[in-house]
């Protein structure tokens, strides 16, 4: 659903990607600041401060849209930044679920599937393009929808609830993409 939000919010980010790059112009550097951001998510769980590792949530999804915007903006979009990209959101959306479930503060086999069907939402769009096929924006569950679903329940204290949503859109959009991946394969 946010894949269409950000074709809007496109020329803001072009601008602040503009700026972003004058401070740090690699890519790989604002991808390893959100990586870094959600480890930090992931302590701040599990030490039961949810208010802040909620705020930590929504930065390291900012630092996933600016990321690209800087590489585009600098001319450095690349096959390997696109996979180091990739593969430190998924790690790092991982190490929050392991910060909740440490926390004890949520049903941990809540999160524990959140986190399952989570990458299994990316594994079935990564699987996808690499069998050829556009595959962004399949979905009502994407990465950014869990994540700003995470933060608000963080803000407002519902963190169980917030994730019984999360399983619940990630599992519609797992199966979304099995239908909609495995019918034009």
């Amino acid at each position: 659903m946010l894949t269409k939000l950000r074709e809007k919010i496109k020329p803001v980010m072009d601008t602040i990607a503009a700026g972003s790059a004058k401070l740090i112009p690699s890519p790989t550097g604002w991808t390893f600041i959100g990586f870094l951001l959600s480890i930090l998510a992931a302590y701040l769980y599990s030490s039961h401060f949810a208010i802040p590792a909620g705020a930590s949530v929504l930065l390291s999804g900012f630092m996933d849209m600016l990321d690209g915007a800087v590489a585009r903006k600098v001319g450095k979009v690349t096959a390997r930044g696109g996979f180091l990209d990739s593969n430190l959101d998924r790690a790092g959306e991982a190490a929050i679920y392991l910060g909740l479930i440490l926390s004890n503060d949520i049903i941990a086999l809540y999160a524990a599937t959140a986190m399952a069907l989570s990458l299994l939402v990316s594994y079935a769009r990564s699987r996808a393009e690499a069998s050829g096929l556009k595959a962004e924006g399949v979905g009502y569950g994407e990465r950014a929808e869990r994540l700003i679903i995470l933060a608000v329940a963080s803000f407002v204290g519902f963190l169980n609830y917030g994730i019984i949503l999360i399983i619940i859109l990630a599992g519609i959009t797992f199966v979304q993409r099995l239908y909609v991946y495995g019918s034009k394969l």
